[in-house]
């Protein structure tokens, strides 16, 4: 068993208990300090159990690439230590368009030889079946494969890990707490309650009302609505394999704007189904633990988001996804929209707010991928600010 904090350690509370809360409790925690983490759900709901549940290293820039990987072994080796299942699956870019096929292979060219280069492949139309089964063959000219993706089913991992947390380092969880004033030294939760602690850090994804509004102010971060859907469990066992994702995810993801044609890619997209710049629209699979399909997503912003959930964003979204996968059964067991915080400047959007209290949020939908990275690097450096 690892060794819990001392009594005397510093006091650190962490208002939210999504994963990067959860990421910063653990990190904490290693680095000795007694923490207590609140939250005002009874139970982790927001964000955090409401994605694919990707470990997504090939969406992430060259520039963090150790943050990533870094993130990755973190993932697996908290599933050995909490209990819940993850899977090393990879990933596979289909391409059923000469333009997707010609970034793909602009994308290899420029990294085979580099750190990344030793986890990529391009594959033939026959070896991205071989990977997959579920990669329509009518049309396809071959995919991006890529090693270091990783599965979890976000629901059960991320509630999973306070137990695990408690039990290893002590840290101290309070759900169905609202905080509601926070300042140096301490915070207030809703009862009434005053509780003192050293440092404060607050990760409370898209409320960015509740505590310091005014840090958000002229702050490029907002919002963001997404529609996904999960199938029933697959017939006979059927496996997906990796996580697939399409031509259209190219234009999504920061690692492929380097490359020469993407632009040309881009444009053709705009001219034919303009409805999928409109809504933010490209889609990607992945498959839990309970042989079900996670299939998604959109992207609405700000002022664009709405409570209602209009089924045309899932008829296109399912349309898409029909063009580059097929699987035994397109029943859905389950529709849902996630909402997160995206901050457009960075990765994460960090700011000292009062001495001893941090706001840490705005990592959009890299926070599965990320957090566990992004929290070691945050401490590593506030530590060395604050000996």
């Amino acid at each position: 068993m690892e060794n819990k904090p001392k009594a005397q350690a510093k006091r650190l509370a962490i208002v939210g208990a999504g994963i990067a809360g959860l990421a910063h409790a653990w990190v904490a925690s290693q680095r000795g300090y007694r923490v207590t983490v609140f939250d005002r759900s009874a139970r982790a709901s927001g964000a955090s159990i409401r994605n694919f549940g990707m470990v997504w290293v090939i969406g992430q820039p060259d520039s963090i690439q150790t943050i990533a990987m870094n993130s990755r072994e973190r993932w697996l080796e908290a599933s050995q230590k909490a209990g819940f299942w993850i899977q090393p699956c990879g990933s596979l870019h289909l391409a059923h368009q000469p333009d997707e096929w010609q970034v793909l292979q602009e994308y290899y060219a420029e990294h085979r030889h580099g750190p990344r280069g030793e986890h990529l492949r391009l594959l033939d139309q026959k070896e991205t079946l071989a990977k997959s089964p579920a990669a329509n063959p009518f049309g396809l000219l071959g995919s991006l494969w890529s090693q270091t993706e990783c599965c979890v089913d976000p629901t059960s991992a991320v509630r999973s890990i306070p137990n695990w947390l408690h039990r290893t380092y002590d840290v101290d969880f309070h759900f169905s707490t609202a905080v509601t004033h926070v300042e140096s030294g301490s915070i207030r939760t809703a009862d009434g309650s005053s509780h003192p602690f050293d440092q404060i850090v607050i990760c409370s994804g898209d409320d960015f009302a509740s505590l310091f509004p005014e840090a958000y102010r002229g702050v490029p971060i907002r919002a963001c609505k997404l529609h996904m859907m999960r199938t029933i469990e697959q017939p006979d066992a059927y496996r997906i394999g990796p996580h697939l994702a399409g031509g259209l995810t190219l234009r999504h993801y920061p690692n492929f704007r380097n490359c020469p044609t993407l632009s040309a890619l881009q444009q053709r997209i705009a001219a034919e189904a303009p409805e999928l710049d409109r809504l933010g629209i490209h889609v990607m699979a992945s498959q839990n633990h309970l042989g079900q399909v996670v299939l998604g997503d959109s992207h609405q912003y700000g002022d664009e988001i709405e409570p209602f959930d209009t089924c045309d964003i899932d008829t296109l979204i399912l349309r898409e996804l029909r063009k580059i996968i097929q699987i035994p059964s397109w029943e859905l067991q389950a529709r849902w929209q996630g909402i997160y915080a995206k901050y457009s400047e960075g990765l994460v959007y960090e700011q000292v707010v009062a001495p001893g209290v941090r706001i840490f949020t705005g990592l959009g939908g890299n926070g599965m991928t990320l957090s566990f990275g992004l929290a070691q690097d945050a401490w590593e450096r506030w530590d060395s600010e604050c000996p």
